[in-house]
Formats: structure tokens, sequence, C-alpha cells
């Protein structure tokens, strides 16, 4: 059984002298930055020994990661963690976005989106047809469609060229 992990979050820097490190988060479930919780660093497994949060990032030391030195040269990798599945059928992962159709409410075709661009507000659904959608418009994903319910004049910039 192949499992799929998904990208939760991004060492942004080491934080004082004792192998901490900053954690900018993507994934909205703080579990996974808790005591015990195991992060996959490419091929390495890390178990979180201590964990607090700090503003919108968390401070977590890695088991074996003892110093600012240690800290500091994990730097940018980025963190991933087994997928959850969700009873919530409103619910979906990004991953699951990435090549389905995007359509508007109207059924007008926005094109397929090739990735997710993280974005302060709301990450951004970006279609290969260049139509950038805010994930908040999106309403339902289901058999490679997705359906976006998007304002007046939101894409036809986009759309009229």
């Amino acid at each position: 059984m192949v499992v799929a992990r998904l990208v939760v979050g991004r060492i942004a820097r080491a934080h004082g002298l004792r192998g901490e490190v900053v954690i900018a988060p993507i994934s909205n479930i703080a579990s996974r930055f808790t005591i015990g919780a195991v992060l996959r660093d490419g091929d390495i497994a890390r178990t979180i020994v201590s964990s607090r949060v700090q503003a919108d990032r968390f401070v977590v030391r890695f088991d074996g990661i003892e110093d600012r030195n240690a800290a500091e040269a994990l730097r940018g990798h980025e963190l991933l963690a087994d997928a959850i599945e969700s009873d919530d059928p409103d619910e979906f992962f990004v991953h699951e976005l990435i090549g389905s159709r995007m359509v508007d409410q109207h059924g007008r075709d926005l094109g397929v989106i090739a990735h997710v661009e993280a974005n302060p507000a709301h990450d951004i659904a970006v279609c290969d047809s260049g139509v950038l959608v805010p994930i908040v418009f999106i309403r339902d994903s289901a058999k490679g469609v997705v359906t976006a319910d998007l304002p007046d004049g939101l894409v036809e910039l986009y759309l009229d060229n």
C-alpha cells in the first residue's frame, strides 16, 4: 500500500542555540506539529520532542537536532506527513485539486488546475489557462471537476483575451 504524503510545512529558520527551528505550517491540522509527531524530511523521519506556538508558526525541536548549526542546516526543508482522510464530503486537500478541470458556477471552463500558490489571504488555484482563483471560491470537487462560485468580473480579464 502506498501512503500519500502531503507537504505540511517548511522550516523557515533556526531559533535559539539549542536546535529549535521555526516551522511555517501549510496545514491547518495543528496536531501535526505536537510532541511525538513524526514528519518526513525527504527520506528522514523526524520526531518532534518539543513544540510551542509562536504567532502563526511553530517552534519545534526534533530528536537528534541538538544545536543551532544542525538546526540551521534544515532551513528551507519541506516537511511531509501522511495524508489524513476526512469524513466531511465538503472538505478536500490541495493535492486532490491538481490536474482537475475547473469550471465556474455557470459551467464555463476555466482550465486545468496546474498548481496551488500559497498566498497570505487565501491560497490561489493556478489554471493552465492563466486563470487565478482564490481557493475560498471553490465550492465542490468531484470526479476530476472542480466548481468555483465566482463573483462577477473575477476571471473576465483572463478569458476575454
